[in-house]
């Protein structure tokens, strides 16, 4: 099978992703500064995700890249990262609605661990379709930001009860580590051209 069906579809669910997030903007009634001030929880939390999803944009983009053929196990394991993804808007909606508390901030986290694990499950899927030679699999390596990611959202899960806002910073800092994009799978390409 070709892999274009698959990305476009892709595709088109992170744009719908991110235009949910975006719905749970509501424009304040009122035209002064203190109406807009209470939009700030909702509006970082949104910020947030937006970062988090276009980051797994990017990082899917290049992980379909390195494949040059799907499979059935493939389009599941897609359909089972988009899934997780797609909870995002909810559990944002709700964290930034309660002002961070801990079951939403704790909730948040789950919504970015499940995706974690099932992009490391997609990009294993295909290492195994295109075999330990195939372009992925020389592309990531021992993945260090990939296996950290978890656990760092784990931390953060626990620390959500005790300390909201340490949990944040987790989040936050996450991002920011993946900000920079993934460029393993571009040099490896580079090479093979």
């Amino acid at each position: 099978m070709q892999k274009e069906r698959l990305t476009a579809f892709s595709d088109g669910m992170f744009a719908i992703i991110i235009t949910i997030m975006v719905l749970e903007l509501k424009v304040p009634h009122g035209d002064d500064w203190a109406r807009l001030a209470g939009l700030a929880p909702t509006f970082f939390s949104y910020v947030l995700s937006f970062v988090y999803v276009g980051i797994y944009w990017n990082n899917h983009h290049h992980l379909l890249y390195a494949c040059e053929k799907v499979n059935g196990a493939i389009l599941w394991a897609n359909m089972h990262l988009l899934f997780w993804l797609s909870l995002i808007p909810f559990a944002t909606g709700w964290m930034g609605e309660n002002h961070f508390s801990a079951l939403p901030s704790a909730l948040y986290g789950a919504a970015l661990l499940m995706p974690a694990i099932a992009y490391k499950l997609l990009q294993s899927v295909i290492i195994r379709l295109h075999g330990r030679d195939g372009l992925l699999a020389r592309a990531v390596g021992a993945d260090v930001k990939g296996n950290a990611s978890p656990f760092l959202y784990l931390t953060a899960i626990a620390l959500a009860f005790v300390a909201p806002w340490a949990a944040q910073a987790i989040y936050v800092g996450v991002a920011l580590m993946w900000l920079i994009p993934d460029r393993r799978i571009e040099k490896v390409v580079r090479g093979k051209l």
